[in-house]
């Protein structure tokens, strides 16, 4: 009936059920209550007979602590395509309003990350690169291209072309300041980037003045040599090599599509005026001599020939089209690429030449100062001269110490700088994908273009006049 609950009767079971399942054994009463009160040793007993924790000595507890993992400061965690992704600065020339060439030309940089657009000068990037070079000395700083054309470039580049390649030459270097992983953040960058006042190299230089280089600020500079491998010198004489065997290929590889790519404008070039003289041909509108114009078709061919020119001026603009691809697509990929190369091959030679040499030195003067302290022990001297000289030693010995700090920080930067290097490797593929998309598009554009002359062939000068047909 609706309304009522069905009671529902449970067979009773006792513990005795339950005891076996737990593991447990029936537990029987070890004593009885009486009329008469329990003894009150009983409770003493009960916990003399409990287990006592041995907690030991607190010295031993302090093994037990949780050791924190030790961070991995060494490897670069970054995939080629988070860099990429970074930022990507546009450089834009703007039109010259005053003064004759490379007097005053300036750019404009916009950088996506930003989402601002300031305008540069050619000097203001060069004041960029010499405090970001003072600032980043142990890392690796692109060059800048030439302000001026060289003596005698005049001869075989034009003005126009230089202006376009040093433009061409500043993007490379400001997209990779931008993505590498300490200049990104670092203030002197974004102040490049974002900075739209009067004065911006004034700036630039303030803003090194307050940070100092990149020893004095980084927390691990005087840890460096705690995170170093045992035989960092062997790995870097290897990278090393390694590197400048890439460098070389990938400035072959250059070299060859550059050729590529400007055979690809002078075959533009010779497709024009292959048209322009077949038009120039059709166009001769000269009589005939008698004896050729009852026989010959020469007449009605001529007239078909003008037409021609516009496919080949069609054929031309494809050609160049490919050119400005391989141009832009390939040539500027491996020149991104080499010139991060050359900017490590150059931060080695800072690293030898700087570093190191200064250390060598300061300790070849640090030994003429021992003997000359060793000396005046010997021989008696003025009190205060040979104090003067004591003293010069203690600075010396600081000068060691900070150079020596100074040199495993140069090699811990050139660790991480030899990482991102082979972190930028991968971009051979993009290279490759790039320049088989230009010659399969190239390839397919021209060829449709060459399909769609060979029936106008045929209906132009009748017969097949050598043509084969396609299969």
């Amino acid at each position: 009936m609706a309304g009522e609950i069905n009671e529902v009767e449970f067979p009773f079971v006792s513990s005795e059920h339950f005891l076996p399942f737990f593991g447990v054994e029936e537990c029987k009463p070890q004593f009885e209550f009486k009329d008469s009160q329990p003894s009150p040793e009983l409770p003493e007993n009960c916990i003399q007979e409990s287990p006592k924790p041995q907690l030991g000595e607190p010295r031993d507890l302090n093994a037990l602590r949780m050791q924190p993992a030790q961070e991995d400061v060494l490897t670069m965690s970054q995939t080629l395509d988070k860099l990429l992704v970074s930022d990507t600065v546009h450089l834009e020339l703007i039109p010259e309003k005053k003064g004759l060439f490379l007097k005053h030309v300036e750019y404009q940089v916009t950088s996506q990350r930003h989402k601002i657009s300031v305008y540069r000068r050619y000097s203001d990037f060069d004041v960029f690169h010499e405090v970001l070079l003072q600032r980043f000395a142990y890392r690796v700083v692109p060059a800048l291209p030439p302000k001026r054309m060289l003596k005698g470039v005049l001869t075989s580049v034009s003005e126009r072309d230089f202006i376009e390649g040093r433009r061409r030459a500043l993007g490379r270097f400001i997209n990779l300041v931008a993505r590498h992983p300490f200049f990104s953040e670092d203030e002197l960058v974004k102040t490049f980037l974002t900075f739209s006042g009067s004065d911006v190299q004034s700036k630039l230089r303030d803003t090194y003045k307050k940070t100092g280089d990149e020893f004095m600020t980084n927390r691990l500079a005087t840890q460096a040599k705690e995170y170093l491998p045992a035989d960092i010198q062997a790995q870097f004489s290897t990278s090393r090599e390694l590197i400048r065997n890439i460098h070389n290929s990938f400035q072959k590889l250059r070299d060859r599509a550059e050729k590529m790519a400007e055979r690809s404008k002078e075959n533009a070039t010779d497709l024009l005026m292959f048209g322009r003289e077949l038009s120039t041909l059709g166009s001769d509108a000269s009589t005939l001599p008698s004896l050729a114009s009852s026989q010959s078709t020469w007449g009605t061919l001529r007239q078909s020939l003008k037409s021609l020119s516009v496919e080949f001026a069609v054929l031309s603009d494809k050609a160049a089209q490919q050119g400005r691809r391989e141009e832009d697509d390939v040539v500027e990929k491996l020149n991104v690429f080499l010139d991060l190369l050359q900017s490590y091959r150059d931060l080695c030679e800072r690293h030898e030449k700087g570093v190191l040499h200064e250390h060598q030195r300061a300790l070849h003067k640090y030994g003429m100062m021992k003997r000359q302290m060793m000396s005046a022990t010997v021989q008696p001297k003025e009190q205060a001269s040979v104090e003067q000289l004591e003293s010069r030693i203690v600075q010396q010995e600081n000068a060691i110490q900070t150079m020596e700090l100074r040199n495993y920080f140069s090699l811990f930067c050139l660790h991480q700088e030899t990482q991102l290097i082979f972190i930028y490797l991968p971009i051979t593929s993009h290279i490759l994908g790039a320049f088989v998309n230009s010659q399969v598009q190239g390839h397919r554009e021209m060829g449709a273009v060459w399909n769609e002359l060979q029936p106008k062939l045929g209906c132009l000068f009748g017969g097949n006049n050598g043509l084969k047909p396609l299969t």
